[in-house]
């Protein structure tokens, strides 16, 4: 099942979506940057009645990414969060039911460079989850690094998502009533260097702490595989082996930061830049694997439900990538 919409496609409504995009975009590649600088130049000058509050307030509120954050509905429901969805566009698919009286851990894939099909899903009131799946909240979790930097963290915050770690989902599975969807993109940031159009390699035969979780809490696992995230961007072909890569994975080793070299479009021309391609992004949410508590799970258990769980996605990509467009030779390779 998906909601339908035509996205506008006047002039204005255009350059309002690529604005939108071009701002997403920037958070990642500056906002950061600009959230240290501020801080800087306010010791540096001497601000103390700015930075000092905004210290102390900091240290009060460090574990709040892993209980739960501090969403703001205000700031989910900005109208950019509307463009940035149409510029793709980007499309939410349900293919069954889930019962509002269990909580859930979707695994998304794939990572793709700035996974704008999961942001754009499940951190915003414009997605249609909470039309296709009603009575429920969902978490994004995200590296909790990003947490680390002052007000940028508070921004990130508004827009809902928490921290990745063990403690931040296990704060959500454990939410009494049900109704809570854990949202974790399974790859993580090294899939980022895998992540080029046409290819469906995924990270994830040594990631199994999130079926340790799901065993721990009974929480049903559910794949989601998201259409069109790897052809938003092209990457600088970074074979195994090759320097490229080498220099990446020692990167990503020592600091657990990706840096593949992209490029698509600019925003006047469609030749290079570093705004994405405009690809139907198609995010299909698929069947829930029911879970039994186990407080401790023995490591053959987390064994056959990962295995489990690998069944299932690639049953979920054959079974819909014909719908967009894939070619039927082409299959999940998982690393």
């Amino acid at each position: 099942m998906m909601v339908e919409f035509a996205p506008l496609n006047t002039p204005l409504a255009r350059c309002l979506q690529t604005a939108a995009v071009l701002q997403w975009v920037l958070s990642f590649l500056l906002l950061v940057q600009v959230c240290i600088g501020i801080m800087v130049m306010l010791v540096l000058y001497n601000y103390w009645f700015l930075y000092i509050p905004y210290l102390v307030w900091f240290y009060y509120d460090w574990r709040t990414p892993e209980q739960g954050g501090r969403r703001w509905n205000w700031v989910q429901s900005w109208p950019v969060w509307k463009y940035f969805k149409e510029y793709f566009p980007i499309c939410l698919v349900k293919t069954q039911d889930l019962d509002p009286g269990h909580n859930y851990i979707f695994g998304f894939h794939p990572h793709g460079i700035f996974v704008p099909g999961v942001f754009g899903n499940f951190c915003t009131k414009y997605s249609d989850f909470k039309k296709l799946f009603p009575g429920f909240t969902s978490y994004l979790h995200v590296a909790k690094i990003w947490f680390c930097f002052p007000f940028f963290r508070e921004y990130l915050m508004s827009n809902g998502p928490v921290s990745v770690s063990k403690e931040s989902v296990s704060h959500v599975l454990s939410k009494d009533g049900g109704g809570n969807v854990s949202i974790i993109v399974l790859g993580g940031a090294k899939e980022a260097l895998e992540a080029h159009p046409g290819t469906f390699t995924l990270c994830i035969r040594q990631r199994k702490g999130f079926v340790k979780i799901a065993l721990t809490h009974g929480a049903s696992l559910v794949p989601v595989f998201s259409f069109g995230e790897n052809d938003l961007y092209k990457q600088i072909n970074n074979p195994k082996g090759s320097w490229l890569r080498t220099i990446q994975d020692a990167i990503y080793d020592s600091m657990g930061v990706a840096l593949p070299l992209i490029y698509a479009r600019g925003i006047f021309q469609h030749y290079f830049g570093i705004m994405p391609y405009r690809k139907l992004i198609y995010t299909v949410v698929g069947r829930p694997i029911p879970v039994q508590q186990t407080l401790n799970p023995t490591s053959e258990q987390i064994e056959e439900l990962h295995q489990t769980y690998l069944e299932e996605l690639k049953k979920l990509f054959n079974e819909h990538k014909g719908k967009y467009g894939i070619p039927e030779h082409e299959t999940l390779v998982f690393k």
